[in-house]
């Protein structure tokens, strides 16, 4: 390969990893942060989405994940109120 087509593929890798970042960050508006009290233990998570709701469901699932040891843990967990939620615009 020749030292052009060496600049060139480099210059496309950048270019297509930055874009992959710019698309990927650029749809995260909201970040929320959840504690959660289950099965006698408490649990604490965050996520970022394009939507509050979203981003809520999320930071559950993180906090729900080492609290729960099966499925039916996972999905009793996820409809717990949190013990305390806080979200914040990116």
């Amino acid at each position: 390969m020749t030292r052009r087509g060496k600049f060139l593929t480099l210059l496309a890798v950048v270019a297509f990893a930055g874009f992959l970042l710019w698309s990927t960050l650029s749809t995260q508006r909201v970040e929320c942060s959840v504690a959660v009290a289950f099965s006698g233990g408490e649990g604490s998570g965050s996520a970022s989405a394009s939507s509050e709701e979203d981003a809520l469901r999320e930071a559950q699932v993180a906090a729900c994940g080492p609290l729960s040891r099966s499925m039916n843990d996972r999905i009793a967990c996820s409809r717990t109120p949190p013990v305390s939620r806080q979200c914040r615009t990116l």
